[in-house]
This record gives C-alpha cells, structure tokens and sequence, in this order.
C-alpha cells in the first residue's frame, strides 16, 4: 500500500512538474511557430533558441528553475523545426531570416525587451540577433557556440577546427546526409542524442525523424554555409555592448577554443566566460553548472 501512495504522489508530482509548461502557436512572418512557454506572462520575459538537431524540449528544466524564480519563458520550435514554420527553399533559412523570427515571436508575445539564451545554432542566431537588434536584448547567454566572426575565422584559419567543422562540408551534399541520417530506424541521428532523456528523444524523433524536417532544418548549414566557411558578409556581425555570458564545454567535440577566445575581441559591453567540464550537449551533461551562472546572469538585468 504505501508502495502504491508513493507510486501515485510521483505520478502527481511529475503531472505538476510538466503542467507548468504549455504549448502555444504564433504566427510570425507567415510562418506558425510552435512555442514551450513557462512562467507568468506578467514577469521578466526570457526567449530560449535551441539547436540542432534539437528542439525546444531541451528546455524544459531550465524553463521550469528560471519560471519558479520570477521569469516568464519562451522556447519556440523554431524555422524548421516547427511543422507549420517550414519553407521549402534553402535562402529562407538564412540567418537573418532566423534572427528576423525571434523579434517576430517577440513582438507576437507584446515583449519589448527581453533576456535571451541560446544553445549551438540557437546560440549562433542570438548573435545575430544582438547584432542586428541590439535595443531588444536585456541580456545575452551563449552556450557552445562563439561569435559568428570569430567562429567563421576559426572554420577559415585554424586547422583543429576545420577538421572539427568537416561535418559542415558533408551536409552540403543534397539527399545524401538525409538518407545518412534516417537510415536504419535514425540510427546515426539516434547515436546524436546519447546524452538525452527518453522524453527527450522521443520528441526529437517526432519533429525530425522524417525526410521533409530534416531536410528543412539543414537548410541551417546549406544556407549559411559561405557565411562560416568563407566569411561572406560576416562584418554584419561586429562589436557588441549587450551584457553577455559565454558558456563552452572544453570537452566539446564541435566546438575549439579559438573560436571561443577570439570572441572576447568583440565583446565591447559586461562579458563573462565559463568553461565546464564537459561536452558539447551543456544541458543534458552538466545542467547545475549551466543553470546557475545563466540565473545570476539573469538576475543581474532583471
């Protein structure tokens, strides 16, 4: 009996942990976006950009910490990613097309300022956001990824990360990274997501377990690819004031340290950089070590 009344609160306690997160659809640029939302809307609004190839459900935890500290919280399944949000040809992914839907989503919520974090892609659209929109963001959070500059200088100039970035040259290639991917039952998309929950996963399987999604969201790399590799039009991408905090694992796979120094150069306003003991995946392998420098950073431009 008392098995069964534990059995039954945890089945309550995790009914209440996921009730504060909610689903929310909005339109932005002819375009429905899916969107996780914690919080009351009445509070301080954080926007969270996921990565590739994830989705916003890799926020759930920080969205329920940063909610239950006063903060109203946004993750939209963004360009691609979201079913209704996924244009066919591969200019519509670029990145001034993608950082153009996060003041979109915002303006859509009533938000005029706001605090934002971003994770590998979602990290490199919050850097064109904060370039090209500087006078919405309160604050920024980098995670993985660096400065669009200076990570396009290391994929040009530095030779551990040209080799680390070879996967971008290979999802150049039309159909083939599609069948590479989805081949027996996802398998190598499957071997991406190791560090993942079993909710997780099964999310990620849903959105981009399929031909038409997948082949939407590597418009990301198709798109903006003479943008890394050759440095076209990075100089849209200079200085910037917007407080920020940078948070790299020095285990990253992905991800090398020149690009992570060369960052600082650019960094014109308050900056901070962490490095952790860990991968590329900062969520999933070292939570408590991500969640507590974003909620003081957060804390700090409330």
């Amino acid at each position: 009996m008392r098995v069964l009344l534990g059995f039954v609160f945890l089945l309550i306690q995790t009914h209440t942990i996921m009730a504060q997160i909610s689903i929310v659809n909005k339109e932005v640029n002819g375009l429905t976006f899916k969107c996780r939302v914690a919080g009351n809307p009445t509070d301080e609004p954080v926007i969270l950009l996921h990565g590739w190839p994830e989705t916003s459900h890799m926020w759930i935890g920080l969205m329920e910490k940063l909610s239950a500290e006063g903060y109203y919280c946004i993750a939209p399944d963004q360009r691609g990613f979201s079913p209704q949000a996924r244009p066919e040809s591969v200019k519509d992914y670029d990145i001034r097309l993608l950082a153009g839907d996060i003041i979109g989503l915002a303006d859509a919520f009533g938000i005029g300022n706001f605090q934002l974090i971003g994770h590998d892609w979602g990290s490199a659209i919050g850097w064109a956001v904060v370039a090209l929109h500087p006078a919405r963001v309160k604050s920024w959070t980098a995670m993985s990824v660096p400065h669009i500059k200076a990570f396009s200088d290391a994929i040009r100039f530095d030779k551990k990360q040209q080799k680390m970035s070879q996967y971008m040259a290979f999802f150049q290639w039309r159909g083939i990274p599609e069948w590479f991917l989805l081949k027996k039952d996802r398998l190598n998309l499957r071997k991406t997501w190791k560090k993942s929950s079993p909710a997780e996963l099964q999310d990620y399987l849903d959105v981009m377990g399929n031909k038409p999604a997948l082949k939407a969201t590597l418009g990301y790399y198709r798109a903006n690819y003479k943008t890394l590799k050759k440095g076209e039009g990075v100089d849209a991408f200079g200085d910037v004031k917007t407080p920020t905090l940078m948070l790299w694992g020095n285990k990253d796979i992905a991800i090398g340290p020149v690009g992570i120094d060369g960052t600082a150069q650019y960094m014109k306003g308050p900056y901070e950089r962490i490095d952790l003991a860990a991968g590329h995946w900062l969520m999933q392998e070292a939570f408590e070590a991500c969640a507590k420098p974003i909620s003081a950073h957060l804390a700090k431009y409330r």
